[in-house]
C-alpha cells in the first residue's frame, strides 16, 4: 500500500473521528445512527493511521506530498 494521504487530511480525519466519538458517547447521536457513526469514525481513524484511503485509490486522489 502506497501512502496517498497527506498530514492535513490525516489530522482532519482524526479530529472528525474524535468529535463523532464524543457525540455518540454523550448520546447526541441516537441508535441505529450511533452504530453507523462509530463505524465511520473507526474507518477514519484506521485510514489516518495507515495513511492510505482505498476510496482515494479508486478515484485517483493523492494528498500525500511527493519527495
Amino acid at each position: 500500500m502506497k501512502k496517498n494521504m497527506g498530514i492535513i487530511d490525516r489530522i482532519s480525519r482524526v479530529i472528525i473521528a474524535v468529535i463523532v466519538g464524543v457525540l455518540v458517547w454523550q448520546g447526541s447521536i441516537e441508535s441505529p445512527w450511533s452504530y453507523i457513526a462509530i463505524i465511520v469514525a473507526g474507518v477514519f481513524l484506521l485510514t489516518s493511521l495507515v495513511s492510505f484511503c482505498p476510496l482515494y485509490k479508486l478515484i485517483n486522489i493523492n494528498t500525500c506530498p511527493t519527495k
